[in-house]
């Protein structure tokens, strides 16, 4: 058998193979490392994780924001939660941050010569946007030690945006990324991103309701506490001490605020001030035996005392022993603190007596912890998201006068007094109807922009700060924070406190420029009504030994957006010191002081001198007795007031004769001082020197003498002088110096100024000589005086001549801002509750020129009541607008078919009315029992006051009888 069929057939030959035919071989495929490797991978699912709770952290905290955005102003939506949140946004940030960095790292190392280059590159991009999220996000933050801390706010800003932008880039590079790789998990992405949306949406829901509550006014069931107080809590329960008591707390991060703060007045507000420490002791005493308990004395305790009143600590049996040793109380001694003061949320009503409504402030996580790293947790979340620190503790009302007022006016309960309403300090009706805050349509000097509120340039200036809230206010440039010393004329306590010096010095530097002393005219014959020489400087009349003169002082307010003095104008010493000296030798002095440093009780006083009903002065801060002012000769802001003043030169006088003016400040008298440190104590006060003039005449047979003209314009002193003649006349007891005024006013006009025929008119209108006013005011407005002044003359006169129309039509004009370039001062004279009287009135009088039309009546009636309502709202203790309302509801309801409601509310507005009128009885039996009693006081309550320069007994004065016999 043959086997070769089962040998394999021959190959037929490959020319392509054959010997020298031979295809090259392929190089081998290059092997690349797995980009995500199993080890790689873990890292990736924890990098995955910790994006997944950062994005469901951030969608909340976007979410919020954005809703915060679109709420008010005044308001937040971020609260304790969302600060929750936003540290587990930190600790999320940081705990991601190596894992990027590491995955990043080695995910790029292993891709970085992958052939897929879309993906390379987009993760590439990805990894750059993760690094700029995470170093915006360190850029942003505000610890302690970290060794960049962005200030600036543009800066600031702009980073925020990159570090919001960043993550949805980043989310984008990433489906990019993954575009270009392996397929995306869509299903996981899209329950994160549901996740993330449902709990933004949740946290949404909760946060629909703005937490803080600021601006609703407290309950009034919660008030009864309070009372006599007007403040309130915004639920009506007490407020944890604890709560209230936080500046260490503050000092953390506003350092110079703090320091400032401390210093102030505010800061001793309480029983840790001695003075107001013996006055309230001896109005519990008072109080306790008259109405066997001192509950009336809370009347003080909501501006003065908040931490024991808000605390509840007044319920406290001790706090009504009369004897309890108030100043060893720990919270008698915190004063007005930064919590009590930034933690008010409404302004109730202006009606002053602290009618606020403060509540419990929100904090920070771990704001009260006694452990040292979780108060060092709070405090890096405070620096780093301050927005719901910044708006709980400062809203916007904080800016306002209508805040200031709160405690800076006051009325005299009857609760307190056993007598009846009486209307106490009252620094913010003053401001409102001044021409410093521009809203006051009758003052004699307007600046060229309003002064918006109290804080604004005077009381908060601005200084240069480094403490976290500091910031450019200005533009300068610079950071700045208010200064908390509230820097006034306060340098007693101070003093009795034994502050550092350069406390007294800020209040010394504030008062600089704030009043003005001019030595303006002498009358040859000492008598008012003499020939006038005026104004003295560049020309100085001669003096003749043994002639009489009348030296005429003005004492002006310059920079002052209140009354001067104001505050305790009762216990306020401010003076007017006159000295005349013939070489060395005193010929003549008024507003000396003796050993024990009392001034002479026969100087010119710009106080309130006030007296209880027994006819004694209250000389020791006794509110509880206040009964009837004796006087007032407090200076409203951007008026003056004319010192007269009478010597003789002696028949043996040579010597050129030099007379000073000084005006003097010191908080307290010394009588008051007495009954805080004890009797024949010595006044070592400081006396702060606010303004000075002196002028050197010569004597008859010696050189004449010339000097420098005043800085001051020669018609702006005739006419400051003019306004203190007619402020004095316009009391109604002296003609001769409205005569006097007008003369002043008429020199003004002379030298081509509106204010002359302006302020005759005012003379003229008081006089009742209203066709010269008339012509005055036709004159003024020529020359360019101000309108909306003009209007209003021009309103009271068509009132008074019955030209009802017109009269409302020119108030009209007024309240309604019909004048040029009133935006542009920063003028608003809608707010002069005045203007709105008057409109009121001429509606009622129009009412009744209306009998035969009912309809008509009644509409002007109606309009009446609107503006009586109006000014209520503006000063709810109006008794011009109650009186008026009472009228004019009386009237409205003898209509036929008139609602029951209408006599009620006549009824009303009359007992209102009974509440806040002055008492007509109880001034004259009062005053003429201390004027009787006090020979200075009396003559200080003079129509016309002129002053002795050389009176028997004056302080510092050598009596003439004592030179006599030194001659013999």
């Amino acid at each position: 058998m043959n086997d070769s069929k089962h040998e394999p057939a021959e190959r037929p030959a490959d020319p392509e193979n054959a010997p020298g035919n031979e295809k090259p071989k392929a190089e081998a495929r290059p092997k690349f490392a797995q980009p995500v490797g199993p080890r790689l991978r873990k890292l990736m699912v924890v990098v995955l994780v910790l994006f997944s709770l950062l994005a469901v952290n951030s969608a909340y905290m976007s979410a919020v924001t954005f809703a915060d955005w679109l709420s008010p102003a005044e308001a937040t939506l971020k609260n304790y939660v969302y600060i929750a949140n936003f540290l587990g946004h930190l600790v999320l940030g940081i705990l991601i941050t190596v894992p990027v960095l590491a995955f990043g790292i080695l995910h790029i190392r292993n891709a970085w010569h992958w052939p897929n280059r879309r993906a390379v590159k987009a993760g590439m991009g990805l990894f750059a946007t993760s690094i700029v999220l995470l170093l915006t996000g360190y850029l942003l933050t505000r610890v302690d030690g970290f060794p960049i801390e962005i200030k600036d706010g543009t800066t600031r800003e702009t980073i925020y945006w990159i570090h919001v932008i960043s993550p949805i880039v980043a989310c984008w590079l990433f489906v990019l990324h993954r575009l270009a790789g392996k397929r995306i998990k869509w299903k996981v992405g899209l329950v994160i991103g549901a996740v993330a949306a449902a709990f933004a949406f949740v946290m949404v829901l909760f946060h629909s309701q703005d937490p803080t509550k600021f601006g609703v006014v407290g309950p009034k069931d919660g008030a009864k506490y309070f009372f006599p107080s007007l403040a309130r809590t915004a639920t009506g329960n007490f407020i944890p001490a604890d709560s209230l008591i936080m500046d260490d707390y503050c000092r953390k991060c506003h350092e110079d605020i703090h320091n400032d703060w401390s210093h102030s007045v505010h800061k001793f507000s309480s029983f840790n001030n001695p003075a107001y420490l013996f006055s309230v002791q001896a109005t519990r005493k008072k109080l306790m035996e008259r109405d066997g308990e001192v509950r009336a004395s809370r009347f003080c305790a909501g501006c003065h005392d908040p931490v024991p009143f808000f605390s509840g600590a007044f319920e406290h049996p001790r706090f009504d022993d009369p004897n309890y040793d108030l100043a060893s109380d720990p919270q008698a001694q915190a004063g007005i603190t930064c919590t009590v003061c930034h933690s008010i949320t409404a302004v109730n009503s202006v009606k002053g007596n602290s009618d606020y409504t403060i509540e419990e402030p929100v904090h920070y996580p771990f704001a009260k912890s006694d452990n040292s790293f979780l108060q060092w947790v709070n405090n890096q979340l405070v620096k780093a998201k301050p927005e719901l620190h910044k708006k709980t503790f400062l809203k916007p009302f904080h800016k306002t006068e209508e805040f200031c007022g709160t405690c800076h006016k006051v009325h005299l309960p009857q609760e307190l007094n056993d007598y009846k309403w009486l209307r106490g300090q009252n620094h913010y009706d003053a401001y409102l109807l001044s021409g410093v805050s521009g809203h006051g349509v009758t003052s004699f000097y307007y600046p060229p922009k309003a002064k918006p509120n109290c804080s604004e340039g005077c009381h908060m200036p601005l200084i240069e700060s480094d403490d976290f809230g500091a910031k450019d206010f200005d533009g300068s440039g610079v950071a700045k924070i208010h200064d908390h010393m509230f820097p006034s004329a306060n340098t007693a306590i101070p003093h009795m406190l034994g502050f550092p010096e350069w406390v007294n010095e800020k209040h010394r530097e504030f008062n600089e420029g704030v009043m003005r002393l001019d030595i303006f005219g002498l009358i040859p014959g000492g008598e008012i009504g003499g020939e006038l020489l005026a104004p003295l400087r560049p020309q100085i009349p001669t003096l003749e030994p043994g002639g009489d003169y009348l030296l005429e002082t003005v004492v002006r307010t310059v920079k002052m957006g209140h009354l001067f003095t104001q505050g305790t104008a009762d216990s306020n010493e401010v003076w007017v010191e006159l000295e005349v000296k013939a070489g060395d030798r005193v010929i003549g002095r008024t507003g000396g002081r003796d050993e024990q440093g009392r001034v002479d009780p026969w100087s010119h006083f710009i106080n309130a001198y006030v007296l209880d009903r027994d006819g004694n002065r209250i000389d020791r801060r006794n509110a509880e007795d206040i009964f009837v002012a004796l006087y007032n000769n407090q200076i409203p802001p951007g008026a003056a007031d004319v010192v007269h003043s009478r010597f003789r030169v002696p028949d043996d006088v040579s010597e050129p004769i030099t007379v000073t003016a000084r005006l003097h400040y010191r908080k307290f008298d010394t009588t008051y001082l007495e009954y805080i440190r004890g009797k024949g104590t010595v006044n070592d006060l400081p006396v702060m020197l606010l303004a000075e003039d002196t002028m050197t005449f010569p004597i008859a047979g010696g050189p004449a003498m010339a000097v420098e003209p005043s800085k001051v314009p020669e018609w702006q002193r005739w006419n400051d002088y003019g306004i203190g003649l007619f402020r004095k006349g316009s009391k109604g007891s002296s003609k001769g110096e409205l005569r006097q005024a007008e003369a002043a006013f008429a020199r003004v006009e002379a030298l081509d100024r509106p204010d002359g025929p302006l302020n005759r008119a005012r003379v003229y209108f008081k006089e009742g000589r209203l066709d010269d006013a008339v012509a005055a005011l036709r004159l003024a407005k020529e020359r360019g005086a101000p309108l909306w002044t003009i209007t209003w003359f021009t309103g009271l006169v068509n009132k008074q001549n019955g030209n009802l129309d017109a009269a409302i039509e020119n108030f009209t004009t007024i309240l309604e801002n019909r004048f040029d370039g009133l935006n542009q001062r920063g003028f608003d004279f809608s707010l002069d509750y005045r203007v709105i009287n008057e409109l009121g009135k001429a509606y009622f009088d129009r009412s009744k020129q209306e009998r035969r039309d009912p309809e008509r009546r009644d509409a002007l009636l109606n309009a009446a009541v609107a503006q009586f309502q109006r000014t209520l709202e503006l000063d709810p203790e109006n008794v011009t607008a109650h009186y008026n309302l009472y009228l004019v509801f009386k009237k409205l309801a003898q209509a036929e078919g008139a609602p029951a409601k209408l006599d009620e509310d006549a009824q009303h507005h009359f007992h209102e009315w009974e509440k806040y009128r002055l008492d007509d009885n109880a001034r004259d039996s009062t005053v003429q029992k201390h004027r009787a009693a006090n020979p200075a006081a009396n003559h200080a309550a003079e129509a016309v006051v002129i002053y002795d320069l050389q009176r028997d007994g004056a302080y510092g004065l050598e009596r003439a009888s004592d030179s006599a016999a030194e001659g013999e």
